[in-house]
């Protein structure tokens, strides 16, 4: 697994964003990852998301009767609160560099180049990305080449769920703040913050079929497939996994048990990786006794 890739994975799977797979056979019938845990009087749902993806594609049954049962959602954070200036702030207090400093200064003459190169081809003007923090600027170019891929922001699991819930009346709730989740790309090492960006911009080809067997393994439901890569990636990068990973999913634990003392059901969607592998949500709460049951 390339960084590039990891990188990728984990917006995709994790924490950002998702194309769809055009790599998945046509006489696969979609799964989806989901899965599901009792209380004493509710259900608790658990749905690993994709964050992007084309509005023609068409989500499990399972899935949809999930949604339809519950009376509250859980997600990462609570969008449907999101307030679009104060988001943008946030984004630009977290991801500005200093005064006196540009991206420029932080990569050298020869790396800037080569991510301005890119920025050029992809339709953005570097000197947009020159007071960026290197994770915001590899964010940023991510997000462009996603969306030129004809993926749309509103076609993702939570953005489509966000809709219908708020038509239905139904409360969304937030596993963590936006601030905490910005922040945890934030603090990453100012060197692997570089590696990411230079990355971001180098073998796009491989990267996007790397992605789309990753969307294809997500789209029918590959368990298997999706904990290859989790074990994979954190073999080979545990201090950038441990925390975007494996530490949120420990603090989430405790939230979504407490959700099993309600009445309601819930649906609890959280990026994909979240959900497979070792010390995940899913893992840990079999570790805690509970019966989690796959659909």
């Amino acid at each position: 697994m390339s960084l590039r890739t990891l990188f990728h994975s984990l917006l995709v799977l994790a924490i950002g964003l998702a194309p769809t797979a055009s790599t998945l056979a046509a006489d696969a019938q979609p799964r989806g990852v989901l899965w599901s845990l009792k209380g004493k009087t509710n259900t608790v749902y658990l749905l690993g998301s994709v964050h992007f993806l084309r509005p023609s594609e068409q989500l499990p049954d399972t899935v949809d009767a999930a949604y339809r049962d519950a009376e509250q959602l859980l997600m990462e954070i609570d969008m449907d609160d999101l307030d679009p200036l104060q988001t943008q702030q946030l984004t630009l207090e977290l991801g500005m560099l200093p005064e006196g400093e540009t991206l420029e200064s932080q990569l050298g003459a020869a790396a800037y180049a080569k991510v301005s190169d890119y920025a050029r081809s992809i339709g953005v003007e570097p000197m947009l990305l020159n007071r960026f923090k290197p994770w915001l600027a590899a964010l940023t170019l991510v997000q462009v080449q996603l969306v030129k891929l004809g993926l749309d922001p509103n076609a993702g699991i939570e953005q489509r769920f966000v809709a219908r819930a708020t038509q239905d009346k139904k409360e969304i709730r937030g596993l963590e703040t936006l601030r905490e989740q910005l922040a945890m790309m934030a603090n990453l090492p100012a060197a692997q913050q570089r590696e990411f960006l230079l990355y971001s911009v180098e073998d796009t080809e491989r990267a996007t079929r790397e992605i789309d067997e990753l969307i294809a393994a997500w789209r029918i439901g590959d368990i298997a497939q999706l904990s290859k890569l989790m074990a994979e990636g954190f073999e080979e990068y545990p201090d950038l996994y441990r925390p975007l990973t494996i530490e949120r999913n420990r603090r989430w634990i405790a939230s979504i048990e407490d959700l099993l003392d309600d009445r309601d059901d819930y649906l609890v969607i959280v990026g994909a990786l979240h959900l497979v592998g070792h010390d995940s949500v899913v893992e840990l709460l079999e570790k805690r006794g509970h019966k989690v049951t796959r659909h």
